[in-house]
């Protein structure tokens, strides 16, 4: 069977607590009482544990920052883009997508699935070419949300984006020539976000958006990384949602 080798406290425990199959779970020697919640949940689940020399997990985790725990575990399964609008329906929500266009950094993808998941955001969609998978460092940074986002591969952003306008949805694209402050649109309905990937940006894909939208910029720099211009993004609509609620 495939496996997955996750890292950290928060991504570990979230995995567990998230029903994720788990193989075994390895902790630094000598770091039980601090491991203790993990240790918890993984006697709970009958999964089994091995206190391990540092230097151990350092060669798994390619010396990333582990915190003393590594996981190998089932592989994060992919979703259809109907699973995550099935989702938003079973919530009485309208839909929020927010779909990342060849974004290559892992950081910014896990970064962005954590705002992502902390302002209700129902999937993400990725395409399955030249941008980077659901990887152990993508878990790491955003801190076990991943295991609560559902995320959609598919081969064409661009057809993805037709069809989801079929289903009702505006798509929105994230760009620094849109013609509106993004706190002047309407992002209450049924929504895709397109955020552009850190070399291209949207690239064609403007093509297929409905509207743009910018974020105004007072300082000597002209644009934001993805990740931070999606966080800002991502809990405006929570914003507005909340708003129109009232």
């Amino acid at each position: 069977m495939t496996e997955e080798t996750i890292w950290g406290r928060n991504p570990v425990i979230e995995a567990l607590r998230a029903g994720r199959p788990c193989n075994k779970i390895m902790i630094v020697s000598g770091s039980r009482g601090s491991m203790g919640d993990v240790v918890g949940l993984a006697k709970k689940k009958d999964i089994p544990v091995q206190f391990v020399p540092h230097n151990v997990l350092d060669k798994l985790t390619n010396r990333a920052n582990h915190q003393g725990v590594v996981a190998s575990l089932s592989p994060k399964k992919y979703v259809s883009v109907g699973d995550i609008l099935a989702q938003a329906k079973s919530r009485g929500e309208d839909p929020l997508i927010v779909v990342l266009a060849g974004m290559e950094d892992p950081q910014n993808l896990g970064a962005i699935i954590r705002s992502a998941e902390a302002a209700g955001v129902h999937g993400l969609i990725i395409p399955r070419r030249r941008a980077v998978p659901l990887t152990g460092t993508v878990e790491k940074v955003s801190a076990g949300a991943l295991e609560y986002m559902q995320v959609s591969r598919v081969g064409n952003l661009a057809q993805t984006l037709l069809a989801l306008k079929k289903e009702g949805l505006w798509v929105a694209g994230a760009d620094m020539t849109g013609e509106l402050p993004y706190y002047e649109a309407d992002l209450t309905g049924p929504l895709a976000l397109v955020i552009g990937g850190e070399k291209k940006g949207l690239g064609g894909l403007t093509k297929v958006c409905d509207y743009l939208i910018r974020i105004p910029m007072r300082g000597k720099i002209g644009s934001l990384n993805a990740a931070a211009a999606g966080s800002i993004l991502v809990f405006e609509v929570l914003r507005q949602r909340l708003l129109a609620q009232k």
